[in-house]
């Protein structure tokens, strides 16, 4: 996978200019079936009518869970649960909690808590900063700098802010942006079938 440097500059897949014959097309198509794989459990599970758009981002929430990697000095030390956070007002509802009800990711329970302060994260797996806290934003990023927490959020312009994975929507779908250097930064690894799926990968200049 090519990676492009510089905060405006990120691998992406083109619409409209597609050849579903060329080997290039095929390796898309199959990317695709991994992030409708990525959602389909606990989207079926949980709902049967389609699924709202925050239903689906809590099935995107849960599965970035199983597709990244912690530091070993910070798994060795979770014991219990798995803690996916919303800091901030909570667009998600029940949604949340029912797409993680009965969920494991390895042997920890998945679990939503919500939090008003990004100094509570600690105990944060993974952090959902909501659309209320785009004022604040930045302060929250340098606070959490370093720390190996996943930051996840469908802010506007988050990947390009060193958030972690923006939530998107294209051609009427959610889907994610990565900011590679931020998880790095972090300590973080992002599988590369979980890379392979975005639709843009970041890699932020130096």
């Amino acid at each position: 996978m090519k990676y492009l440097h510089g905060t405006e500059c990120v691998r992406r897949l083109p619409p409209g200019q597609r050849n579903w014959r060329t080997p290039a097309a095929h390796k898309m198509l199959a990317a695709l079936a991994i992030a409708w794989g990525l959602l389909a459990v606990p989207i079926t599970r949980a709902q049967s009518a389609k699924p709202t758009d925050y239903q689906v981002k809590a099935a995107y929430l849960y599965n970035f869970g199983r597709f990244v990697e912690w530091p070993a000095k910070v798994s060795a030390t979770q014991t219990g649960s798995f803690s996916i956070c919303v800091l901030g007002e909570d667009p998600f509802g029940p949604a949340l909690d029912a797409t993680f009800a009965g969920e494991k990711i390895g042997n920890q329970k998945v679990v939503a808590r919500r939090i008003s302060d990004p100094h509570d994260s600690v105990d944060c797996q993974i952090l959902f900063i909501s659309a209320s806290e785009t004022n604040r934003l930045n302060k929250i990023i340098e606070s959490l700098d370093k720390t190996a927490i996943l930051t996840v959020s469908d802010i506007p312009k988050f990947s390009q802010r060193r958030g972690m994975i923006q939530l998107v929507l294209d051609g009427g779908r959610i889907r994610f942006e990565v900011n590679l250097t931020a998880t790095q930064r972090a300590g973080l690894t992002l599988s590369s079938e979980l890379l392979k799926v975005a639709t843009a990968v970041r890699k932020d200049r130096e």
